[in-house]
């Protein structure tokens, strides 16, 4: 992963970070405790696919005056290429959102474990049981597996497990995942007074940025905001960035996507977003609250 550069002494906005329950390496109030040590005001939690951290977050956040945005990084699927999309302020209790965690969650587990078996054919000495382990008790996520074959002197770093050769998009171990449609996702999120955010679209495939005219088939379908800087993106895809949603009328966002010390160095408030762009978010959030409730 690119290195982050002038975390100290940075403030403000980050909306896309990870804990334990996905897969990140600090728990909640850890990461409400390091927000507060570099300066941050708010933080979003955005864990893959689960909800089960926010509550101690928002504990965390309340005692450290952290203000703690409700948020969930959703996995979604178009033409077998995975796109994330972040979700904020939903109601977290909307039965249709409940159900597809339920059933990520449900199919992220034998994913795991059908990329294990993969990797053992491949003569890879690792076990499921160790994937597992790393995991926590929190959804199995691909660097999970990653971190195993780091640990079996596999590969020397998480990094290196997303290739061709291993568990990178369509790699010999690679195991699809079952997802919604991204518009059908949206639509969803949005059924629940959710804000939907494209995630990192710099990091398509792990290595390439979502075409424009797939970022433009989401904006036609509802998307509300652009994730434009990242500390995955350049310069200059995320001026791309910012310039296509300012084009279409949308906000844009800039998170540092951090998962503690998974990749080095911590990277959380690396990235912020400016106020003005949250406000428009918080107030999208309003409005599709609103429009939810009966």
């Amino acid at each position: 992963m690119p290195s982050c550069e002038n975390i100290a002494g940075m403030a403000g906005i980050d909306l896309h970070t990870h804990s334990v329950y996905s897969d990140g390496t600090f728990t909640p109030p850890e990461l409400m405790a390091l927000a507060r040590d570099r300066g941050l005001d708010v933080v979003a939690l955005t864990d893959h696919d689960t909800t089960n951290g926010l509550a101690e977050a928002e504990e965390a956040g309340s005692e450290l005056a952290v203000e703690v945005v409700p948020g969930i990084e959703l996995s979604t699927v178009r033409d077998g290429e995975g796109i994330h999309v972040l979700c904020y302020f939903a109601d977290l209790d909307h039965p249709g959102l409940v159900d597809e965690l339920a059933r990520l969650r449900e199919d992220r587990f034998g994913r795991g474990e059908r990329m294990v078996a993969r990797l053992q054919e491949l003569g890879h000495p690792i076990s499921f049981d160790r994937v597992r382990e790393i995991a926590r008790g929190g959804n199995i996520i691909r660097p999970h597996v990653a971190q195993a074959l780091v640990e079996a002197g596999v590969i020397p770093t998480i990094k290196d497990a997303f290739s061709p050769e291993l568990i990178g998009a369509g790699g010999r171990a690679y195991v699809e995942k079952h997802a919604l449609h991204p518009v059908d996702a949206m639509g969803l999120i949005h059924r629940a007074g959710g804000v939907c955010v494209l995630a990192h679209p710099g990091t398509w495939r792990e290595v390439s940025p979502v075409p424009d005219d797939v970022i433009g088939e989401l904006i036609d379908a509802g998307l509300d905001g652009i994730e434009a800087a990242h500390p995955e993106h350049s310069p200059e895809l995320e001026a791309h960035f910012v310039q296509l949603a300012v084009g279409h009328g949308l906000f844009w966002t800039g998170s540092s996507d951090c998962h503690g010390t998974r990749y080095e160095p911590v990277r959380l408030g690396s990235r912020t977003t400016p106020p003005e762009q949250f406000e428009r978010l918080r107030e999208r959030g309003d409005e599709l609250g609103a429009a939810a409730r009966p």
